[in-house]
């Protein structure tokens, strides 16, 4: 008898110092282009089927200290189109890693980390 599924997919709840500031980075240093949800304190945000969800918080340790991961296509792409955004973290730049994956990180500009990757045999 097969297993049921009951988890469907993760959205990574990311904290912000300044939703609207935030929200408007998306836009246009990562190119997020449907907004489902803003007000001061709370936003959700997409592009294609990455979906964040944002908290205002006023302690920038939050944000400086959480990260969430990716699962992407065209990896390669990609990274061109953000590095042109200088949003790149300094220590993840675009590699293949011995764990089967070809990734790169970037910081957002409250500090959240976000890595991309794609599995090698893509």
């Amino acid at each position: 008898m097969e297993r049921q599924k009951h988890l469907l997919r993760g959205i990574p709840v990311l904290a912000s110092l300044d939703i609207k500031k935030t929200v408007e980075f998306y836009k246009t240093k990562l190119g997020f282009n449907r907004v489902g949800y803003l007000d001061d304190n709370y936003a959700i945000i997409a592009r294609d089927n990455f979906v964040v969800h944002f908290w205002k918080c006023n302690d920038k340790i939050h944000p400086e200290n959480t990260s969430c991961y990716v699962d992407v296509e065209h990896i390669d792409d990609l990274y061109k189109e953000l590095q042109a955004h200088h949003v790149i973290h300094p220590n993840g730049i675009l590699e293949d890693k011995p764990y089967g994956m070809r990734e790169f990180a970037i910081l957002d500009n409250d500090g959240n980390m976000i890595k991309f990757g794609q599995e090698l045999n893509e």
